[in-house]
This record gives C-alpha cells, sequence and structure tokens, in this order.
C-alpha cells in the first residue's frame, strides 16, 4: 500500500484502533473484514474508514472486503490470507516490524504497571530496561525487565542507542530530563508524566498521555446520556 498524499494526524491516530479490531475480529474467527464490520464495531462510518486507508493507496474493493492485492478477488477459503495482509499493510504503516526500541524512566506505581502489564512488543518496540534513582529498585525485575540505575543511563543510551523513552518520571523533572534524552539522541517520548512537552522544534515528536482527558471525556458523556434520558421520560 503506497502513501498517495500528506496524512492528517488524524488518520494516523485511527490506524493503531484499525490494527486492534482488526486483530480481534481474527482473534473472534470472523469470516470476512470489511469497512462496514469496521465501522460498525469502531463507531465510524465505512466512508470513512475506506476514505482513511485510501491515503495509503487503498486496497479492497467495496461491497466485498479487503483483498491481498487491489481489485482482485480472492476465493472465500483465503480469508485468513485476506486478514495476515490487511494487518500486515497497516502494520507496515504504523512501523511495527522496524524493530524499534525503547527504554522507561521512573519505576515508581505507573511505570511498575506499565512494565508489568502492557505488551510493548505488540505495539512494535522491544523494551530494553527501565531506570530509577530509588535504590530499593535497583536490580529488581518487573515483567521480565530489569530496572538499572540513573546514573548509568546514559552510558546506556550511548552505548545501547533506544529509539524511544517512555516517561513516567515526576512532573517537575519532566521537561528538563527530556531535553536530556534529546541530546543524547532519543527520537521519540511517550510521555505519561502530566507535563506537556512540546519537542516539534528538536525534531522530536512527542505522545503526551494525559489519563484525566479520557475519564473527564466520560464524566461529561455520561451527563449527556443522563439528560437525554430525562428529555425522553
Amino acid at each position: 500500500m503506497e502513501r498517495k498524499q500528506e496524512v492528517s494526524k488524524a488518520v494516523i491516530q485511527r490506524l493503531p484502533r484499525y490494527y486492534r479490531n482488526i486483530c480481534e475480529l481474527k482473534a473472534e474467527g470472523e469470516q470476512r473484514i470489511s469497512s462496514k464490520a469496521l465501522a460498525e464495531r469502531m463507531g465510524l462510518t465505512a466512508s470513512q474508514i475506506r476514505q482513511d486507508f485510501n491515503c495509503f493507496g487503498g486496497f479492497g474493493q467495496q461491497g466485498y472486503g479487503y483483498t491481498c492485492r487491489p481489485g482482485e478477488l480472492l476465493p472465500p477459503e483465503d480469508f485468513e490470507g485476506i486478514r495476515k495482509k490487511l494487518q500486515e499493510e497497516l502494520g507496515a504503516i504504523m512501523g511495527l516490524r522496524t524493530g524499534r526500541t525503547a527504554i522507561l524512566l521512573g519505576a515508581g506505581n505507573l511505570g511498575r504497571a506499565l512494565l508489568n502489564n502492557f505488551n510493548f512488543s505488540a505495539s512494535g518496540f522491544e523494551l530494553l530496561c527501565a531506570f530509577d534513582a530509588n535504590p530499593q529498585l535497583i536490580g529488581q525485575r518487573f515483567g521480565g525487565h530489569e530496572v538499572r540505575s540513573a546514573d548509568t543511563l546514559a552510558e546506556f543510551i550511548e552505548y545501547n542507542k533506544p529509539d524511544v523513552a517512555v516517561l513516567t518520571i515526576p512532573r517537575g523533572d519532566a521537561p528538563r530530563i527530556a531535553r536530556g534524552l534529546v541530546e543524547r539522541g532519543i527520537r521519540g517520548l511517550w510521555n505519561f508524566t502530566g507535563e506537556d512537552l512540546h519537542l516539534e522544534g528538536l525534531g522530536v515528536p512527542v505522545e503526551n498521555v494525559h489519563l484525566s482527558d479520557s475519564l473527564m471525556t466520560l464524566c461529561h458523556l455520561v451527563g449527556a446520556a443522563d439528560e437525554k434520558r430525562e428529555q425522553n421520560l
């Protein structure tokens, strides 16, 4: 699938949802993948999904589903090949097969939760290890990942050259540490500190994650649903 045009950030942000839902459809034994099925599952429209895929060249045929090659229909027994190809195409677009590496800074409660429960490899990254300044945590392993001393961070980056850093450190330390990481060659940040980091001017993308944003959105939606029910009484 070849990219046809400059792709908006909104489309890029939907790609992981497509990938996740296609994997789930496969696990559930669905026999066909279509834009309509994806739309119903994701709360989008089939037209929106086709437009998104078309940004990368598009594949599949309206009314049938997605095929391994543009415009070519496959026999029903090859649906598994269709699913596999679609997963591969989306995975390639998102760079999930490029073998990128990551480190995690801050093995506190949130950091340990990620180490123990989050599947980094399924999202395209090998997590090399974690770092923390707390002597009681150094040498421990969480989710199979070793916690190393923060004093060894600079040397580790120099020799192992990780691509991305996951930040679960105290908020006040985030700007200083983030810039230090970038100066040492880190090329992307997944930021859970609560402090918005903007390093695009340095050519480094940052994903600022605010868990409270999602919860506040839910709060609004619950209130809106309550109002709608009251109006219908």
